[in-house]
């Protein structure tokens, strides 16, 4: 398990800090773009003058100009950064909502690029691509059996609106390629995975980041929970690392009544900017969960923040990050930009969201798997608290600074049903190969089901998991009986949910995994059986 997290943990940190680091749109309102226009003359001008001038050598001054900008704003934080052109619009285009392409999602699975789904009217549903299609050829280039990454992939099929890209598509049934001819347009992004109905009375909310977009399909998705007759909402923020500080602020005021701190921020050099809630209150008498882990960052931290201290809901799962440190664009000509921290970020009682930096960038960056290491997502008297001092919530309720968001009600980390067994498959990658093939040779029975019941109906009745286990076999991975006993649930449910998200997308795979998600279990017992209330004054 520590191999694991030594591998996954700086590819997960490195997406959310991609989020985190983002400018809040707050702060771009209020300074806008910062353009340089001016610089005052210093030590750094007048080396680099007269390296341009007299160094003995032909240098390129605008490669050693960004490795001088990166040098120096590593001696700040760990937030503070050089982001050159190319990463600043990679960075920006998840939090801006749309982008440019065919509008395809797509894995690539045993060197062929695979198309899971079509966006709905999307340009590559308007000429006839269609879930299960393989792309073999792009613009006369092969790529199936080349050794394509994802990134290739992508800088392939994205491109400005309105020009066009051949593709050569693999399908069954049919003799040779068929030819497509596409159209690139915009593409949106969402960052509500899913909202859905639990039961009858209890709504859930995964929102994946704060983008442009997030407040007005959080409206949305609370509008059509509420029709649906929700009292009771789980809002799921496990794994998001932040976005647009006003995203965060907008859905919150959704839930405080009037004139309640949401947030605030303060720098040495900033004065005290205060956030309040307005009238808004759509969720006004909904009971809430919010439900943070580990790799909750930045505005996840904000929302559930101001939830705690407000005595809002009940906070579930494990400690955030704690990313609290605030950004201002500096951007230049090119179009390549500093982020420059000007401030933190304070909870409304008070409490500074941002962990201590002190130390060197490398225990900074693998701070949660010390955190792992030590227990702390096991055992929640693990954690350490760096800051002693109590801060109150507006009930009077005892809640401690020191970086992050520590959870009323803490869940551990679920390894129930692992095993040996199991980490073999998943290792393997068995789970996503088998669910790809089997929708792929099913699709016509499969998309006559329309909901996450039915999938799960009709996959048992087909005895899903003896098939997948056999089909792991083939790959390698000899039956293991008691491994089979232990990880059976953990294996099915992970299959019947894999194969519903390749038809039906998220609205398949999440109403069916919640059956091996403790945290949203415990959550859906928490919510249904206490008010928030009555949870404060217990």
């Amino acid at each position: 398990m520590k191999k694991l997290v030594r591998i996954w943990l700086p590819l997960l940190l490195a997406v959310a800090f991609a989020f985190g680091m983002l400018v809040e749109a707050n702060m771009l309102r209020r300074t806008g773009l910062m353009k340089i226009s001016s610089r005052r003359s210093s030590k750094i001008d007048m080396i680099m003058s007269n390296i341009q001038r007299s160094y003995v050598d032909t240098i390129n001054m605008a490669d050693l100009e960004e490795k001088t900008a990166v040098s120096i704003l590593k001696e700040l934080d760990p937030h503070s950064t050089y982001i050159s052109a190319e990463e600043f619009a990679e960075m920006n285009e998840p939090l801006e909502g749309n982008f440019d392409g065919i509008g395809v999602q797509f894995n690539i699975q045993k060197d062929t690029v695979y198309v899971v789904n079509v966006i709905a009217g999307g340009p590559s549903e308007k000429v006839g691509i269609r879930a299960g299609d393989r792309i073999v050829t792009v613009d006369d280039s092969l790529i199936a059996g080349v050794g394509i990454s994802n990134n290739n992939v992508m800088k392939l099929l994205r491109g400005q609106r309105g020009t066009k890209v051949k593709v050569g598509i693999a399908r069954r049934g049919e003799n040779g390629l068929v030819p497509f001819e596409i159209t690139r347009g915009q593409i949106p992004l969402y960052s509500i995975d899913v909202s859905y109905m639990i039961n009858h009375k209890t709504g859930y909310i995964k929102l994946s980041k704060f983008s442009r977009t997030s407040y007005k399909e959080f409206q949305e998705a609370i509008a059509k929970l509420k029709n649906q007759g929700m009292q009771n909402l789980i809002f799921d923020l496990r794994g998001n690392g932040g976005g647009y500080m006003d995203a965060a602020i907008n859905i919150v005021d959704e839930f405080l009544p009037n004139g309640k701190l949401i947030v605030y921020t303060e720098g040495a050099h900033r004065g005290r900017d205060d956030f309040y809630a307005s009238h808004r209150q759509s969720c006004a008498g909904i009971n809430l969960v919010v439900l943070i882990d580990e790799f909750s960052a930045s505005a996840s931290e904000i929302t559930a923040g101001a939830i705690q201290d407000n005595d809002r809901g009940i906070i579930v799962g494990r400690r955030s990050f704690g990313k609290g440190l605030v950004q201002e664009p500096i951007m230049f000509p090119d179009n390549s930009s500093v982020r420059l921290t000007i401030a933190r970020y304070y909870t409304p009682s008070g409490r500074c969201i941002q962990k201590p930096y002190s130390q060197s960038d490398d225990d900074y960056y693998l701070d949660l798997e010390t955190r792992y290491e030590r227990g702390e997502f096991m055992e929640r008297d693990s954690i350490r608290i760096t800051d002693s001092t109590e801060y109150y919530t507006t009930e009077g309720r005892v809640v401690y600074g020191g970086g992050g968001i520590m959870p009323d009600i803490f869940v551990p980390a679920d390894t129930a049903g692992t095993s040996d067994y199991y980490n073999k498959i998943s290792r393997k990658g068995c789970e996503y190969q088998f669910c790809l093939e089997y929708t792929d040779r099913n699709r016509v029975a499969l998309q006559k089901l329309k909901t996450a019941d039915e999938f799960a109906k009709y996959l048992r009745g087909q005895n899903i998991f003896d098939q997948f286990v056999a089909y792991a076999e083939k790959q390698g991975v000899k039956r293991d009986a008691r491994g089979i006993r232990l990880s059976r649930k953990l294996i099915e449910t992970q299959v019947m949910a894999l194969i519903a998200r390749n038809v039906i997308d998220n609205d398949g795979f999440y109403p069916i995994i919640q059956d091996i998600d403790k945290t949203l279990l415990e959550s859906i017992e928490i919510v249904e059986n206490k008010t928030v209330k009555s949870f404060i004054n217990k």
